[in-house]
């Protein structure tokens, strides 16, 4: 493996069959959240997850590798129930859309998602690059996700045509509405699994009463 390749491959946090890259980036989010960002360095991490320096840059660049990693994790969650096939007909487009809100959502009120975000609020001035991490690896990717799929049943016919980003968006106001920031600011609970439920099927229904395709 190339020089370039082998720091790609750090970078990306993509080595995975190695039990020592989930024990760093346990020890790695247990100090961000008790430290901060500015405040934890990767020897710091190193020393919580009993494993040297040089061990630690087989798996990652940096310290906003490690960060970016923590946060990719969730949104992969996030994004599986939009790795199907494209839906043919309303039933399955339904069931699909709302799976995607309602996992979108319960990762959303994990405490360590809620944790990521307050993070990012407090090191905002300090350290942009967390906001940064959080806005690529946790909501663009899902966000580009959603667009794809969106794309994807306007082809079957079942969502109008238009702006499958627009249309995304929609969706994400649809399913969060102003939990992410009552969360933040401690001022509500996470809500129940039979409340997520019903906010991702109340999203998904709703979604296909703006959009959805009239049946011929």
């Amino acid at each position: 493996m190339s020089k370039v390749r082998s720091a790609s491959v750090r970078a990306a946090g993509v080595i995975t069959d190695d039990p020592r890259r989930e024990v760093i980036l346990n020890a790695a989010f247990a100090l961000l959240m008790q430290r901060g960002y500015e405040r934890t360095s990767t020897l710091d991490i190193a020393t919580r997850a009993k494993v040297s320096k040089r061990e630690l840059y087989q798996f990652f660049d940096s310290k906003q590798a490690i960060l970016t990693a923590c946060i990719a994790a969730r949104a992969e969650r996030m994004r599986r129930p939009l790795a199907l096939p494209a839906p043919q007909d309303r039933e399955t487009l339904l069931a699909v859309l709302t799976g995607f809100g309602s996992t979108f959502l319960r990762e959303l009120c994990h405490p360590a998602v809620v944790a990521v975000y307050r993070l990012a609020a407090i090191e905002a001035e300090r350290s942009p690059e967390v906001a940064r991490a959080l806005d690529s690896a946790g909501r663009e990717t899902n966000r580009k996700a959603l667009i794809d799929f969106v794309r994807r049943a306007q082809s079957s016919e079942l969502l109008e045509a238009g702006d499958p980003a627009a249309i995304a968006s929609d969706f994400f106001a649809l399913v969060m509405r102003d939990l992410p920031l009552r969360l933040v600011l401690r001022v509500t609970e996470p809500p129940k699994p039979e409340e997520i439920d019903r906010r991702g099927r109340a999203a998904a229904a709703a979604l296909l009463r703006l959009h959805g395709k009239a049946e011929s």
